[in-house]
């Protein structure tokens, strides 16, 4: 029985297409909103009133879709987030696209000019439908007020089932107003996830058990499909050495005897030899991303590839893997358990494999010694992640900082690091950090931001002051555009273009400005106290930290190279003759 078929008030007096609106997005479990309101969508703002919904004013349409995402992340129930027509929704537009990159529930509201009038220019009309197009995992424009009810009810379904994402509802004004009892019901076709193919497992344990140098890379849907426990179940049982992407940081807790640490362009380089050393690579949830793969056509050389993932669209899109399991995570990972247990196939990994991995994580361990007098970042942000009791949430932004994040805090869980991975968009990490605070309210949430990434959203400081929500930033602060600086010293001859920042503002000043209270620091005998400063008591808070501007970020897979190719590192390291 679907939800629009339990509710039986559908069949009282005559609601309008707004109402019926709040009433289906209640029906689906929502309690949060973030948004902006506007001609278009007036009237659904005012169904909002007195609905028992709680509302976020956002202070640009951008911030309420990131917000959105954020919640949707640690929820894994669809953030929403709406807007106007127009400009509202083409800002909403980079929100929908973040969350569509990374596979996160989203459904995004947008106010439309009255049906007559589309297509005629009017006042604040766009196309949002045909724009997001490629960034949505469905998309509607409401056509009758009585389908309301059905096509809110789908798209929450399409947005949660199998691989996530953001859906549309484009609302035109002339039907939020627009008063009826009659119901439509529309025909939900609800998705089921294939169950492992029995000869994908047979075949995969079989692989596994004749590996002498297994490697595991867990990838974010892990997360998304709330696979944690089973893949840490999986890798532990049977000790198989483990390296994640970016947004598979914490599941599987940093500190692990087990963990290489991420792998890619800025991985630890422990990660990114045993990868091309491997000869049975299983990738979980994982997308062969660029940023992870380096040079495609030279990354895991030798290995034979296990691809698991809910989405077939991934099988063999970059990288043809010898054996595709196609499904829900859990179910497969504990089918193989099940088989190895049964045919006496569990994976061995060599002695000799197993004592190189635990060497050269050794030998790449990251090393803390500022080089040089001012306040070292990485070790900062180490610090930052294990200072106090309760491990923070790090919604982080864009740039040198959010690799440094990565490299150097400590997860114990996937929904600690929140941050754009496919889409990489500045200005995500304060509007993320308020949606999170508000999805958990008892964690610490702490976004880390770079001073380019900060003024893309600095407006929603306000948000934080409005709702007094309850989170710390740290603001890195080296007055540059840090990795397109870096990049530009490396790769285009020393020739720096548009990423001077010196005349930023005093970022201090702004939070006091704002309401948020705020400190600045540059010397590293300075941060003890700061970070005690900033996680104590006393609600939101801004630290802006001032570092090196010639700081960068080691080590780096450069463009169009293999993972073992890193700068900033001591060269390639070799197993059994590999990477020749």
């Amino acid at each position: 029985m679907s939800l629009l078929q339990q509710d039986k008030s559908h069949d009282a007096a005559p609601r309008s297409g707004s109402r019926r609106m709040i009433d289906a997005l209640k029906r689906n479990g929502v309690k949060h909103i973030f948004g902006y309101p506007g001609g278009a969508i007036m009237p659904l703002y005012d169904a909002l009133v007195d609905s028992g919904l709680t509302h976020y004013l956002c202070r640009h349409e951008q911030g309420a879709a990131f917000a959105a995402d954020a919640y949707g992340r640690v929820t894994r129930r669809p953030g929403v987030c709406m807007a106007t027509s127009g400009p509202g929704a083409t800002n909403l537009v980079t929100g929908i696209a973040n969350a569509f990159m990374d596979s996160v529930p989203m459904v995004a509201i947008t106010g439309q000019v009255p049906s007559p009038l589309q297509g005629t220019d009017a006042f604040q009309e766009v196309d949002i439908f045909g724009i997001t197009l490629p960034v949505v995992k469905h998309s509607y424009v409401v056509r009758d007020v009585a389908e309301i009810d059905a096509l809110v009810d789908e798209a929450f379904h399409v947005a949660t089932s199998g691989r996530p994402g953001p859906v549309l509802i484009d609302f035109p004004k002339d039907i939020s107003v627009e008063l009826s009892s009659d119901l439509r019901e529309r025909p939900l076709e609800r998705f089921e996830a294939p169950e492992p193919d029995a000869e994908a497992i047979r075949a995969a344990a079989e692989m596994l058990a004749t590996a002498r140098r297994p490697l595991v890379i867990g990838g974010g849907g892990i997360a998304i499909s709330d696979s944690v426990a089973a893949f840490r179940e999986f890798v532990r049982r049977y000790r198989l050495p483990v390296t994640t992407t970016l947004k598979a940081m914490g599941v599987i807790p940093t500190d692990e005897e087990g963990f290489l640490g991420m792998l890619g362009m800025h991985g630890n380089e422990a990660a990114n030899h045993a990868v091309q050393n491997c000869d049975v690579l299983m990738v979980v949830g994982g997308r062969f991303d660029d940023r992870v793969t380096g040079k495609l056509s030279h990354f895991a050389p030798t290995a034979r590839i296990i691809h698991m993932d809910i989405d077939p669209a991934e099988v063999a899109k970059l990288r043809r893997p010898d054996i595709a399991i196609v499904g829900e995570l859990t179910p497969a990972l504990e089918a193989l358990e099940r088989h190895a247990d049964r045919h006496d196939a569990a994976p061995r990994v060599a002695d000799s494999w197993a004592r190189q991995c635990a060497a050269w994580r050794k030998e790449f361990a990251w090393r803390y010694d500022a080089p040089g007098e001012g306040i070292y970042a990485p070790r900062l942000l180490r610090d930052l992640s294990r200072h106090g009791d309760q491990p923070p949430v790090i919604a982080c932004d864009v740039g040198q900082h959010q690799m440094w994040v990565a490299q150097h805090c400590r997860f114990t869980d996937p929904l600690q690091h929140l941050t754009s991975g496919g889409l990489g968009a500045m200005g995500y990490g304060l509007p993320a950090a308020i949606g999170a605070k508000i999805a958990n309210p008892d964690a610490m949430v702490v976004n880390v931001s770079g001073d380019g990434s900060f003024m893309m959203n600095v407006q929603e400081l306000a948000t934080l002051k409005r709702y007094g929500i309850d989170v710390r930033i740290v603001l890195i602060d080296n007055s540059m555009l840090g990795m397109v600086r870096q990049w530009q010293k490396l790769f285009f001859d020393g020739k720096y273009s548009e990423v001077d920042l010196s005349d930023n503002p005093d970022f201090s000043r702004v939070a006091e400005a704002f309401g948020i209270r705020a400190r600045s620091i540059g010397r590293p005998e300075q941060v003890d106290d700061a970070l005690d400063w900033l996680l104590g008591p006393d609600g939101p808070a801004l630290l802006h930290v001032k570092i090196d501007p010639e700081e960068n970020v080691w080590p780096l897979v450069p463009p169009g190279s293999a993972n073992h190719q890193m700068m900033g590192t001591g060269g390639p390291r070799q197993f059994d003759g590999m990477m020749t």
